[in-house]
């Protein structure tokens, strides 16, 4: 059972905070900033990429702090700046909501926490925090240690069909956005850009998005485990319509 959520809103400025109230009872810009958070001595670790993410432990709980920036060329220009300037048209407020409904589901993703959205001159910068999953590796990390048992690619391919029965789609579905709890748990993570959506040729090209992306590590990586046995478990588990 999962517990409900209860979203807030509380503006100061130009500065928007969406928050779940029963996982933090008021929560400021300093929840939002490295910086501060390692002078409060609450940052424990983080993980590099361009979605560079943080971990944190603050009041009891463990979370993980992300700030949106930008890929591709236009990351050049315009970094971590998008344009907009309604809160609720933003990345990270949608993703928190969209995270908030599967959340709500029962889905295995993690608990959005609270998400900040600083607007300027038709532009705004964003920043999102959801709760750690605990001892989470993901796909990606476990297959550069070794070839995974039937079990494993039988649950992501389970995992992934419960979010496609629920007409969610997943804009960047590859093996870091798959993640595994202590416990063996699959998870997905990484929501933004994601959205409701009919039944439709888009479940097999997320499909075919994640198989290219273990390819592609696969060839930047020679310890990295996949092959085609591999893939066929996978869709095997998808095809399972029991579970």
């Amino acid at each position: 059972m999962t517990s409900e959520l209860d979203p807030r809103i509380v503006r100061s400025g130009n500065r928007h905070i969406l928050y779940d109230a029963v996982r933090i009872a008021k929560p400021s810009d300093d929840i939002f900033s490295p910086e501060k958070l390692a002078a409060g001595g609450f940052l424990v670790g983080k993980a590099l990429g361009r979605g560079e993410a943080y971990f944190l432990r603050f009041q009891g709980q463990d979370w993980v702090l992300r700030h949106y920036r930008r890929g591709g060329l236009v990351a050049k220009l315009f970094h971590d700046h998008y344009l907009g300037v309604n809160p609720e048209h933003s990345r990270a407020w949608r993703e928190w909501r969209l995270l908030a409904a599967l959340y709500a589901q029962g889905l295995p993703v993690p608990r959005p926490v609270a998400a900040r959205v600083v607007t300027g001159l038709g532009v705004y910068r964003a920043d999102l925090i959801t709760e750690r999953i605990a001892q989470a590796r993901t796909l990606a990390d476990r297959l550069k240690n070794g070839p995974q048992p039937e079990a494993v690619w039988l649950a992501v391919g389970r995992c992934i069909r419960k979010f496609h029965d629920a007409g969610v789609f997943h804009a960047d579905l590859n093996a870091n956005n798959i993640i595994f709890d202590g416990q063996g748990q699959v998870f997905l993570i990484d929501f933004d850009r994601g959205c409701f959506r009919a039944s439709g040729s888009w479940q097999q090209r997320n499909l075919a998005r994640l198989q290219r992306s273990l390819k592609k590590i696969q060839v930047c990586h020679s310890e990295f485990q996949f092959n085609d046995k591999d893939w066929r478990l996978l869709l095997q588990g998808y095809a399972d319509t029991s579970s």
